[in-house]
Formats: C-alpha cells, structure tokens, sequence
C-alpha cells in the first residue's frame, strides 16, 4: 500500500510503498476514506532530532475517517464494515484519567501520543488501530466532513466544555477564525452566550465569521477591546477562546477580560501569560490551556457533524499530499486540507501469507 511517511526530521515526508498491517488481538485495520491536514504535522516535519519523543520512520495522518475492513480474533467482528472517526489520542485506557473519561490527559502520554503523531498514521490506503476504543462510529457521515473535525472539532468542541458553564448569558470573545475558530463559531452557536465577538485581520475570515453567526467581527483585538468597552452588554469578555495563542493575542486577553472571566488558550504560537493573585488580572480570573479532546468530546463531534456542525474544506489525492502540506505552509489553504486516498482494493486475505 502507499504511505506518506516521515524518514527523517527537517525533511518533508516522502511517498513509499509498505506492506499492508496485519490486525491481531484487539487490533483493526481501517480502510482510510479521508485524513485531514494540520498545522501540527508541519512542526513535526520542522522538528530538529530529539526534539519530539517519536522513533522515526513513520506515516503522517492524525485526522483520520474510514472503514474497518479487518480485525483481529479479541474484535467484536460487528465492527466490520463499519465506517468510525479514529479518536487521535492513544491512551491506556487503565490510568486514573482514562478511567474518569480524560483520557486526553493520560498519565502514559509521555511519547507518541497516536495516529500520525509518534505511531503510524492515516497518510496511507490502510491504516492499523490498536483496540476498539480508540474509534467512534460514524456510520452515514460524510468521511471528508468528519476528518477534519477529529481534530479542529474535537479541539474546539473540548475547548468549550472547559470553560463550560461560563458560557451561559456570556460575552465571548473568539480570537481568530481559522479552521479551528470557525468551529467554534458553529459550536458556540448550540449554547446560550449572548454576545459573540470575534477578531481576524482577514477580510474573508470575518465575512464568514459573520455568516457563521457572531455579533460582531473586527480586524484586531484593539478593535475587539474597543468594542468591549463601547458598553455593548457590558464591558469586557467573560470568555476568551485564544485560537492563536501569539505573545500578542495572550497580552490582549487578559486586558478585555472581565472580572470573572475565563481566558482558554488553545493556539500555540508562542505566547506567554503570566498570572498572580493580586495581580493584572481582574479579580476571579480562570486561565486553562486545554489539549485536544476525550473520546467522549469525540462522540459529540460525530453527533453534531451529521447535525451539520462543518468546516470548509479543499481535497486532494495521495500522490498529491505533498503539494498540499505546501499550501498548508504558505496560508493558502482556506479552511481545512483534506487528503482522500481513494485506497486501492486490497484482499487483506492475501496480506496473511
């Protein structure tokens, strides 16, 4: 089968041929319908050696869709046939933290982490599954809408559980809208804050920001702030959704926020925030850095994808993810990459001898 994989760190990936993973135990083999691209496969191609906890080679691919099309003899076979969304976090699934459903934050998360992100990813026709709960199913969703929010989604989606409760009759402020911002606009739209702002220096993105249902769209967070502070439902935000995360965006959160209020950095560009009691913040204040999400956030997802919960979306072959991974890096992308590997058929049979 094809496979892009990554040989070596600072390189981009290269496209080979391996042979197809034979599912045993608990394992499974899913026929890969679609896999997103993310920003994070690029810092793990730009990653110098030693940086990442990852043994090389291995296949890109942690937004993954498809069918399960084998199984090994401890798999509940009405898995098979079955179309899931590959839930990217490979937890133990024994720790305290998987057993209360966080298993996002599992104690044995201290290498690879899952999919395309340390173990062999969905970059591929075919792609091996360690155990049945690592998947969702996700029977009559579109493969190429679902992929992307296995990621972006299930990120935006924890995001807001997180800061949860503080939601209601809120103010939030979402900074940009990107592929991850953009979900959490449709998201948010499920809940019941009554004041939405969102901020991106793109045109295109606050003309969709505003279809996506915010109150109001601006160009900076000086221009958010000043909004704020125009008295529109009181000053201030009582939740910030920092889907950039730069020094900047960090600085300009904790100077909208009202006292109370929650700051969720999910972006990774940097930024720092230093807190203190008695400090800048207003009193009361909430910071949290969520990661990813459960599976349980994984199951909503999937739930509100076939409720028509989308991203946008551009789609390439196999042969071409490479010329995608570029467009990715130069911001040409709008919205989400998704790569279809249209996986040539395969008698898995065959793959025993």
């Amino acid at each position: 089968m094809r496979a892009l994989r990554l040989h070596a760190w600072g390189a981009a990936p290269e496209l080979v041929e391996v042979p197809v993973p034979v599912p045993v135990g608990a394992q499974l083999l899913v026929r890969v319908e679609a896999a997103g691209l993310c920003h994070s496969d690029l810092h793990i191609m730009d990653a110098a050696p030693g940086q990442l906890p990852y043994e090389l080679p291995f296949t890109l691919g942690h937004e993954v869709v498809g069918t399960v099309v084998a199984a090994g003899d401890a798999v509940d076979p009405a898995w098979l046939g079955r179309r899931a969304a590959v839930h990217g976090i490979w937890s133990c699934g024994r720790c305290r933290q998987c057993r209360r459903g966080r298993d996002n934050y599992c104690f044995e998360l201290t290498g690879p982490i899952g999919n395309g992100i340390g173990y062999d990813g969905g970059l591929a026709d075919y792609m091996l599954v360690p155990g049945m709960r690592q998947l969702v199913p996700a029977d009559g969703v579109d493969p190429v809408a679902l992929a992307p929010l296995t990621d972006a989604g299930l990120t935006a989606q924890h995001a807001l559980r997180t800061v949860g409760a503080d939601l209601a009759g809120a103010t939030v402020l979402v900074i940009g809208i990107g592929g991850l911002g953009h979900l959490a606009l449709q998201l948010l739209a499920r809940h019941d804050p009554v004041c939405v702002v969102a901020v991106d220096p793109r045109a295109e993105a606050r003309a969709l920001g505003l279809r996506l249902g915010a109150d109001a769209v601006v160009a900076s967070t000086i221009d958010a702030a000043e909004w704020l502070e125009g008295g529109h439902h009181g000053s201030g935000a009582d939740v910030v959704l920092d889907f950039v995360g730069s020094q900047d965006t960090m600085d300009a959160a904790t100077q909208v926020l009202a006292p109370g209020g929650r700051i969720a950095v999910v972006g990774s560009a940097g930024g720092r925030l230093e807190v203190a009691k008695g400090g800048d913040l207003p009193r009361g204040w909430g910071v949290a850095a969520p990661f990813w999400g459960s599976a349980g956030d994984l199951a909503d997802v999937v739930g509100l994808a076939g409720a028509g919960v989308h991203a946008r979306t551009e789609t390439h072959a196999l042969s071409d993810a490479l010329t995608a991974y570029d467009r990715l890096r130069r911001g040409l992308v709008q919205g989400r990459a998704v790569v279809v590997p249209a996986a040539r058929t395969i008698d898995v049979e065959e793959t025993k001898a």
